[in-house]
């Protein structure tokens, strides 16, 4: 069942606000232990709403997946992101932090978010200015 333009435009609203809101999160003291706990939290979020995202538009371009990875390595075939490990890598990095905490292992990924940042927010962009038109005009 191919998703409706509606659902798609609301998608990227909602990961518009969470690449807003791990961008505040990034900009704060990462010394503070609060902001590391907090900036992970809000990157798995952003995570989790990305490729439930390109779920959704691989849907709408007639290619069903079903696991986040998956999704990532049909995303990158359709040419939606650039750089197919630093997506893997990311999964990797979400999957870590969703199921056990470690202070150490918190704060490389920290590092690791700042480096993605760029990737999520370039990629955003391409796909907004690639897909949102077109879903306005569906609608």
């Amino acid at each position: 069942m191919e998703p409706n333009a509606r659902k798609l435009i609301q998608s990227f609203a909602n990961l518009k606000r969470a690449l807003d809101r791990l961008e505040e999160a990034l900009h704060e003291d990462q010394g503070n232990s609060l902001i590391v706990d907090g900036t992970i939290q809000r990157f798995e979020f952003t995570f989790e709403i990305y490729w439930k995202t390109l779920k959704r538009l691989l849907a709408w371009e007639g290619i069903e997946t079903k696991t986040p990875r998956e999704t990532l390595k049909e995303a990158y075939q359709a040419g939606w992101l650039t750089n197919e490990q630093a997506w893997l890598q990311m999964l990797k990095d979400r999957n870590t932090t969703s199921y056990a905490y470690d202070e150490e292992i918190a704060r490389q990924i920290l590092q690791h978010i700042n480096q993605y940042f760029p990737e999520f927010k370039s990629t955003f962009q391409q796909l907004k200015q690639d897909y949102v038109n077109e879903l306005d005009a569906n609608e």
